[in-house]
């Protein structure tokens, strides 16, 4: 049974970093894409990046581009987000998913319809 677990997030001052990790558990992490979404306080989740671990075909919102990266490691069945330059407006609840399709598309889609496709989420909070 797919699950995915985040931790990693905190409360950092602006301009500072975290480091996201997502362990992936009940499938192998080549097979899907993996993906992190931003829910920012009261708005719908967004893609912010996204990776197929198979080729490391990668793709990120326009907001956060040279400023995150995503990559995996598939011994550890877990997806990273290193997240530079943090802004206030990165804040919110930070949700990876997995889906079977391309990195672009799982983004730009909104990401997966299921439900066990998704984890619980880790907090952000980038504030002085």
């Amino acid at each position: 049974q797919l699950q995915l677990v985040e931790s990693g997030g905190g409360l950092v001052q602006p301009g500072g970093s975290l480091r996201l990790s997502c362990v992936v558990s009940g499938v192998s992490l080549d097979h899907y894409a993996i993906g992190w979404f931003h829910q920012a306080p009261g708005k719908e989740h967004e893609g912010v990046s996204c990776i197929n671990t198979s080729d490391r075909t990668t793709y990120y919102h326009a907001s956060v581009k040279g400023r995150f990266t995503v990559s995996s490691d598939s011994a550890k069945n877990t997806v990273f987000l290193q997240m530079n330059s943090l802004k206030p407006e990165d804040s919110g609840v930070y949700y990876c998913a997995a889906e079977s399709t391309t990195a672009q598309a799982m983004c730009v889609g909104g990401g997966p319809y299921g439900v066990g496709q998704w984890g619980k989420g880790t907090r952000v909070t980038v504030s002085s």
